[in-house]
């Protein structure tokens, strides 16, 4: 970024944000609609939000399940019925069902969805990411989170009833059915959009309480949005290149065929997009902020078949896929492909939490037409072949331990990112000196422009979290221009951040205090530094999992009382989805997934105050080999090594907390961060603000006694 804090004077706050607004449609890989920016109330606001709940002569708001909440006043207008309601139970009067579920779900259950799957969203009118529908012939409900408990009052209709999810006696779906609905009732699922795993357990709760599964080949909702549902994205594919993905798709799909063996398996079903990605070594834009196409993946011991758009495949991609011998169909050829593999008595191996129940039903009722007579013969050894074999896939794994081109790729956009963020906070800290002031909403528009002017951006890895003092404490705090807080001379800023890049993936939290931080803000910024250090710089044996790492984070906080109530660290694609498993680090003990080299993961340690202000520090880690002096038990040592390259701000730590070992620690990193950064700084001012940054810190010592 050249002149970025020169020219950020020159013009006005206006000009600038209509460029960076510009620059990142422009930047942006076209994509079918775009998700509404998620409006969240804060504590400040509260008693203006609930007072303005209370209902007036005339209106009607949304029921809710929780006791607590204002009640609906009774009221002489009489509000017509919902239409969309009214369409919905018709087809569902239809189709023989007394209840149907409108999860928030894609057929390929990514964190992220495409307009066009946003069933739960059209029907019930809520826009939070998160929730579950529920309509039956005389109510609807809407589950969610305590993140979305006060939009969801404010744009669900009188017909809606709101459930908040988590709270003491609201049941969750399953349960409410089996409770509420009369015995033998008939509760109705896509079944593109439940996994096998969920269908199995939903399917199990119901039949307990006297009630049936039934999955429907067309759902309502699309009965009513007919030709108002969005089309399916189109942007187009890319190759991601072979000195980014450090494997060629042919070593790939060798791979998963010696899988198939080890499995004793025919077929391997790839349904998560950021697997089909890795495996055909493309990337797409379907999705907001993942680099990735809606596309499915059969790899067999002779055939490897890529499912997507056809329009979408340009000339390049097509002779990319050709030269590893890959055939690409259309998308909704999968199932009919699944249908002829079982039919033929071949194995299909999927993970239950990962593939649809749609793709399985068609496979298993093949199997079943076909009978034994129409199946391929088989040896004594295999009379028990199963047409799905469940199990989880191999792919994950592999995703995770990244080659040493996907980390050299990785390096790279975290120094690309480091240009960007120390442009970003040079011009912040220039802006606050002068007295002036940028809401929230506008700190992560100026984040994604100073990003975009990066060589081989494409787009955010997620939205920007910009929470000023109070808003920093939430922590999944997204901005909207209607509650942003302003951002000045004495404010402490907590921004999450991160960026697509062409070679890897970024995601970096900072928090920068932009005047005075009180005593208490810089004892718990600096556990909070002690805990991101003795994260990165433990030694541990190969395949620890990582909830046994979680404690080196926490340690310096619980020895003051302190605590926050988020995992630790998460695992991040190369060039795909900034959250990736199987690895993490966590105080849940679920994941037992062990770390090896090459793994990244996240670094986030944090505190946040109530009402008061919120730190997260964060880096993104790659697992490497220690040298250690002894190697016990034969097995290796790891530790960490940083790709993320950005000052970590000084004057927010009380440096008599810290030791010897710490402040040398920072030293050395700030010392890399300027000889690996600097020399792309462009921009003096930017150079100089680095410079200042990166200073190494004189702690001097006073023995007693």
């Amino acid at each position: 970024g050249e002149g970025q804090c020169v020219r950020a004077s020159a013009v006005t706050g206006t000009d600038w944000m209509l460029r960076a607004s510009a620059l990142r449609l422009l930047q942006r890989t076209p994509i079918v609609g775009k998700r509404a920016p998620q409006p969240t109330q804060t504590p400040s606001q509260l008693a203006t939000a609930v007072a303005s709940l209370r209902v007036r002569p005339g209106t009607v708001r949304a029921r809710s399940s929780a006791a607590s909440d204002v009640k609906v006043e009774d009221s002489e207008t009489k509000m017509a019925p919902d239409p969309k309601l009214v369409a919905m139970r018709a087809a569902m009067k239809a189709a023989g069902v007394d209840a149907f579920i409108v999860p928030s779900q894609d057929p390929h259950f990514s964190e992220y969805v495409p307009t066009c799957f946003e069933r739960r969203r059209f029907i019930s009118g809520f826009t939070g990411s998160a929730g579950t529908a529920l309509v039956t012939h005389d109510e609807a409900l809407l589950w969610t989170d305590g993140r979305y408990f006060l939009q969801a009052e404010q744009e669900l209709g009188p017909e809606w009833t709101l459930m908040r999810g988590g709270q003491p006696g609201v049941p969750e779906p399953s349960k409410w059915l089996a409770d509420k609905m009369a015995k033998g009732s008939k509760v109705g699922v896509d079944p593109a959009v439940h996994s096998l795993s969920e269908a199995r357990a939903l399917r199990s709760a119901l039949e307990a309480a006297g009630s049936a599964l039934v999955t429907l080949d067309v759902n309502p909702v699309d009965t009513v949005w007919d030709a108002d549902r969005p089309a399916f994205p189109t942007a187009p594919l890319r190759v991601h290149k072979a000195e980014f993905s450090g494997k060629s798709v042919a070593d790939k799909v060798d791979f998963i065929r010696a899988k198939l063996d080890e499995n004793k398996s025919d077929v391997l079903v790839v349904s998560p997009l950021d697997e089909v990605a890795w495996l055909f070594n493309v990337r797409g834009g379907d999705l907001d902020y993942n680099p990735v196409t809606l596309g499915y993946g059969l790899v067999s011991k002779d055939e490897a078949c890529f499912y997507v758009d056809i329009g979408k495949v340009t000339n390049e991609v097509r002779a990319h896929l050709d030269e590893a011998g890959v055939v690409v169909k259309p998308y909704d050829e999968c199932a009919g492909d699944m249908r002829a593999a079982a039919a033929a008595g071949k194995t299909l191996w999927i993970d239950a939490d990962k593939v649809s129940v749609a793709l399985v039903e068609a496979a298993e009722e093949a199997a079943a037409a076909a009978g034994p007579a129409e199946k391929k013969a088989k040896t004594e050894s295999d009379d028990a072949k199963k047409t799905i074999k469940e199990g989880v896939s191999p792919i994950p794994l592999a995703k995770a331990v990244k080659n040493e081109a996907e980390l050299a790729g990785m390096l790279e956009a975290h120094l690309r990112d480091g240009v960007a963020m120390a442009s970003f906070w040079c011009w912040l800290d220039e802006q606050a000196a002068q007295g002036k002031e940028w809401d929230e909403y506008e700190i992560g528009e100026w984040v994604s422009k100073f990003r975009a002017e990066q060589p081989g951006f494409s787009e955010e890895s997620f939205a920007t979290i910009a929470g000023e003092g109070p808003h920093g404490a939430i922590i999944h705090y997204r901005a909207s221009a209607e509650s942003a807080r302003k951002v000045g001379p004495d404010s402490l800023l907590l921004c999450d951040s991160g960026g697509q890049y062409d070679c890897g993936t970024t995601d970096v939290t900072r928090t920068h205090h932009l005047g005075t931080p009180t005593d208490h803000q810089k004892n718990a910024y600096t556990r909070v530094l002690q805990g991101h250090i003795g994260l990165t710089t433990a030694v541990f044996p190969q395949d620890t999992s990582g909830f046994v790492l979680d404690a080196f984070a926490r340690r310096h906080l619980w020895e003051a009382g302190l605590d926050y109530r988020h995992g630790t660290g998460h695992g991040v694609g190369a060039a795909l989805n900034v959250h990736e498993g199987p690895q993490s680090i966590s105080p849940r003990f679920g994941n037992m997934t062990g770390i090896v080299p090459g793994m990244i993961l996240s670094n986030e340690p944090g505190y946040y105050e109530d009402g008061g202000f919120g730190i997260r520090i964060e880096n993104l880690l790659v697992v490497r080999e220690a040298k250690t002096s002894h190697n016990f038990g034969n097995k290796k040592y790891l530790t960490f090594d940083y790709l993320t390259h950005i000052p970590i701000q000084k004057k927010l730590i009380d440096f008599s907390l810290m030791s010897g070992a710490e402040v040398a620690w920072l030293n050395q990193y700030h010392a890399v961060v300027w000889e690996k950064v600097s020399p792309r700084v462009t921009d003096e001012k930017v150079k100089a603000w680095l410079k200042e940054a990166c200073a190494p810190v004189t702690v001097k010592t006073v023995v007693i006694g």
